[in-house]
């Protein structure tokens, strides 16, 4: 699919084709503009489908091009059939990854399929359906909870205990029931499939524009503010910290230009990621930490869960030599912040 990618001031990305009309994807809009997805976690019938629903399959981590051309065609289909654009995903097993760690948090993951137009999102533990046949599959998952009308895929989907179902499989099981399959074949950028692996590794490589690119809008996470050991507000420039959970993946650490959203507005941040930049003989800096510099706003945000987005990676975190070192360096990556904000990107 030749597509081409145009950067909103929102942060987020219109595909448009060869002649600028938009792409079957379509402008990513706003997650405030559409109420978060109807949301259950157990493999039961919900009333909100009883007209039946056209689901997008997959795991989604990142909700990226490819996965958003599937949802994009769900969502269609649903609106010409008139009845429910729905989602059937999962949360991985407990203490293990089934793909790699978490590029998305589960709430930002659903906000992005919101702002595609998802309305209802099965999302049950993997413990829970993975020794399902990829009959028994077909009759509980999508027949049963969620009255498939039409399923959407990408080409290599697997399903079932041990993966035994293939795209194959769920349009023949399918076709039995009534139900059409459609799977979409994976898309390239550069020559290359898009894929979750890819951006993994780009994020842990820095290459933010490029990983978001892929993703279709700004790599974002979405974690309580906790309280940190305020060595910045020590030194003039207070910071919100945030704690990665074990299963999320941990971009390269270093200094980043960031974006952080209060009361409705993206505002300037300057985020050090990974172990917490020290003064030369005042500390070890062992400590794993995501903390932001907001420098246009003052204020309490303890407890809050708070929005912070990914725009540019700047530069290794390191000890420094004095604590105005430190504070000159913090100033930088804000001042760094603000002239990426000024350019409305």
């Amino acid at each position: 699919m030749q597509t081409k990618q145009n950067r909103q001031g929102d942060g987020s990305f219109v595909l448009t084709d060869s002649k600028g009309r938009p792409s079957a994807i379509g402008p990513v809009r706003a997650a405030a503009e559409r109420q978060a997805p109807l949301f259950w976690n157990t493999l039961t019938r919900r009333p909100e489908t009883v007209l039946g629903s056209c689901v997008a399959l997959g795991y989604f981590d990142g909700v990226h091009l490819g996965h958003r051309l599937v949802l994009a065609r769900a969502v269609q289909e649903a609106r010409a059939r008139g009845c429910t654009p729905a989602v059937f995903t999962f949360a991985p097993p407990a203490n293990a990854s089934v793909k790699g760690k978490a590029i998305l948090t589960l709430e930002e993951k659903r906000r992005r399929m919101a702002a595609l137009g998802i309305e209802a999102m099965l999302c049950p533990p993997f413990e829970a359906f993975c020794a399902l046949s990829p009959e028994e599959f077909v009759r509980t998952v999508l027949v049963e909870c969620l009255g498939a009308r039409a399923v959407f895929c990408g080409e290599n989907f697997t399903f079932g205990r041990g993966r035994a179902g293939s795209a194959d499989t769920l349009r023949r099981l399918c076709a039995a029931r009534g139900i059409a399959v459609q799977t979409l074949p994976l898309m390239e950028n550069g020559g290359t499939p898009v894929s979750s692996s890819r951006i993994r590794a780009l994020l842990a490589e820095g290459e933010i524009p490029a990983a978001n690119a892929l993703l279709g809008e700004a790599y974002c996470i979405d974690l309580p503010v906790r309280h940190g050991k305020q060595l910045g507000r020590t030194l003039g420039f207070p910071t919100i910290n945030q704690v990665y959970p074990a299963s999320m993946l941990l971009p390269r650490q270093g200094v980043y230009i960031t974006q952080v959203l209060l009361n409705g507005q993206w505002l300037p941040g300057a985020t050090g990621l990974g172990t917490r930049p020290s003064v030369a003989g005042g500390g070890t800096g062992a400590d794993v930490t995501c903390e932001t510099f907001i420098p246009d706003f003052a204020g309490e945000l303890y407890g809050d869960i708070v929005r912070v987005r990914f725009c540019q990676y700047l530069w290794p975190t390191q000890k420094y030599a004095s604590p105005q070192a430190l504070a000159n360096m913090v100033n930088r990556a804000a001042d760094a912040a603000r002239a990426w904000g000024s350019k409305g990107i």
